[in-house]
């Protein structure tokens, strides 16, 4: 993984495990797989350039595969120096306790954002994440949403219950 030259000398660059499959760093972090498409890690990245021209047309390589890239200071879910969507995900019930699920085996954990931001508890949530939501699934669309607040997604919880 890489480091960045800072004011304060080198630091090491986080990753997003949500990542954008374009960027030219951007590496394949797993595959989508079951009913509920959580992810199954790589062992190892593959660049995402070497699998995009396997995947068929018509198909979004998100369906199929989750991308790591860099965690940029432009990203739309950035807040401050921290993850908006991690906080996000974070506020929705997990669908298993905390502690009851082995934490999967990742090769991007030393330079994750969500590691470094939540611990353990990002790596609980992060096989459920999707990059390709579907429109019918309102609770899903407004954590991917960046302008959703926690506020907004306490209330969306509530008014289900």
């Amino acid at each position: 993984m890489s480091t960045v030259d800072g004011s304060a000398g080198r630091r090491p660059l986080n990753w997003c495990p949500s990542g954008d499959a374009s960027r030219p760093e951007s590496v394949v972090l797993g595959v989508r797989s079951g009913d509920r498409g959580e992810v199954v890690y790589l062992a190892d990245p593959v660049p995402a350039a070497e699998v995009l021209g396997s995947i068929p047309e018509g198909i979004a390589a998100n369906r199929v595969l989750r991308f790591a890239s860099h965690c940029v200071s432009d990203c739309a879910n950035r807040v401050g120096e921290a993850c908006g969507l991690i906080e996000r995900i974070r506020a929705v019930p997990a669908k298993t306790e905390a502690g009851s699920a082995a934490v999967p085996r990742c090769h991007l954990r030393p330079h994750c954002k969500w590691w470094n931001q939540v611990g353990v508890e990002g790596c609980h949530r992060c096989p459920a994440v999707v990059t390709l939501n579907p429109h019918d699934d309102e609770l899903n669309v407004l954590v991917a949403n960046p302008e959703t607040t926690l506020e907004q997604l306490e209330s969306w919880m509530a008014a289900a219950e």
